[in-house]
């Protein structure tokens, strides 16, 4: 299959079988300048200079900062701060990293990434969780989501919580935030679907934000105060995704709640690419579409490699949609050369008419499909092409 991007290797683990990569992400920042993140974990990571997270995989986690001023060509670090799931977003005149150490965090700069505060905490109350998924901007403020992990010890998902802050205010200002409530997976979605179906959802995780335009859509809001919450769903059945609805009342309070069916009850579930993994969707207004980058199933029992033969790492694909609902193949980003070599958990940004993807990947060197060794740049050039 021919692939529709080039593909650059920006990191490198020196020791593959104990520092892995994960969390990757890509934005924007003043002066066309492009900005990543990712974190680090594993043994290995007790070697690597810098701080380290008191909260993360294997224990702890070091979230680290690349800025680009010649469109992607080449990458220098700026920053290393001790969190994970981070984003690096922009907001008023400052570029801000948010993640968490178990609780809830931020860091600040002022001169475009160049230096970073000492990260400041929005919340300590309870234990966080998320990977790096899409913002939204409207109404002067930013909207995202974290996530409320369920158990201390152990893994069980995450529960979303809507965030919003005005752009132009001190993000690393606790009280500059608003929260909506949470809202609990074993409470809400897991039985939320007919047996029958043979689909058992263990847990949802890694929500996107996103609002729907087209006035003509069932779930439009003429008041613009909507946006949609679409996350993995963890399951024994691969490609599908919940659907939530969160909205902004007059007095700015966030509500987080289930889209209503045309009879009243829940409807959380979708056929959804890639929706037992993590995924990425963007709205690009020149093409009046959402873009996905998700992993594409690929049923191979014969390599299991400790991940399952329902939960393949190695084919990262590409979807556009008009709606959110129905999803077109546009094409192949990227496939791994092994069962270990992953192309899997990216993030995309829309730089003019191309399109750029961070993959956290691996090769033949890396520990398992999960636990990757490098991290990849793939440009898709004129990427709207792909519409048909």
């Amino acid at each position: 299959m021919s692939l529709i991007a080039d593909e650059k290797l920006i990191y490198r683990s020196p020791c593959p079988q104990d520092l892995y990569c994960y969390s990757p992400w890509l934005a924007k920042g003043f002066d066309n300048r492009l900005m990543l993140s990712f974190d680090l974990a594993g043994p290995g990571l007790s070697n690597e200079p810098g701080s380290k997270s008191d909260h993360g995989d294997f224990g702890s986690n070091q979230c680290r900062i690349y800025v680009s001023d010649d469109r992607g060509e080449s990458w220098r670090q700026t920053g290393s701060l001790p969190m994970l799931h981070a984003r690096v977003f922009k907001a008023g005149n400052a570029m801000y990293l948010l993640g968490h150490s178990g609780r809830l965090i931020i860091s600040k700069s002022t001169d475009n990434g160049e230096t970073w505060s000492d990260p400041s905490i929005l919340e300590d109350e309870h234990l966080w969780h998320q990977a790096p998924c899409s913002i939204d901007y409207r109404h002067g403020k930013v909207y995202l989501t974290m996530e409320h992990q369920p158990l201390k010890n152990g893994w069980q998902g995450g529960d979303p919580v809507l965030m919003s802050a005005e752009v132009e205010k001190d993000l690393t200002q606790p009280e500059n935030w608003t929260y909506s409530n949470k809202l609990e997976f074993k409470k809400v979605a897991a039985l939320n679907w007919p047996n029958a179906f043979g689909f058992t959802p263990e847990c949802w995780l890694e929500s996107n934000v996103v609002r729907i335009y087209d006035e003509e859509h069932e779930l439009y809001d003429p008041e613009d105060k909507t946006v949609m919450i679409l996350s993995r769903v963890h399951s024994n059945q691969n490609n599908y995704a919940a659907m939530l609805q969160g909205k902004e009342n007059e007095d700015g309070s966030l509500t987080l709640d289930t889209v209503k069916a045309p009879n009243g009850s829940p409807w959380i579930y979708l056929p959804f690419p890639g929706g037992h993994m993590k995924f990425h969707i963007e709205w690009d207004e020149p093409s009046q579409r959402y873009w996905l980058i998700t992993s594409q199933s690929e049923y191979n029992l014969g390599e299991r490699n400790g991940i399952g033969a329902l939960n393949s790492r190695r084919r990262l694909a590409l979807y556009f949609s008009t709606d959110l609902f129905n999803w077109s193949f546009a094409g192949m980003i990227g496939i791994g050369p092994c069962p270990t070599g992953s192309r899997h958990y990216a993030s995309l940004l829309v730089d003019g008419d191309d399109m750029l993807v961070l993959s956290r990947s691996g090769d033949e060197k890396a520990k398992n499909a999960h636990d990757t060794n490098m991290l990849t740049l793939h440009r898709i050039r004129n990427f709207r092409t792909l519409v048909y």
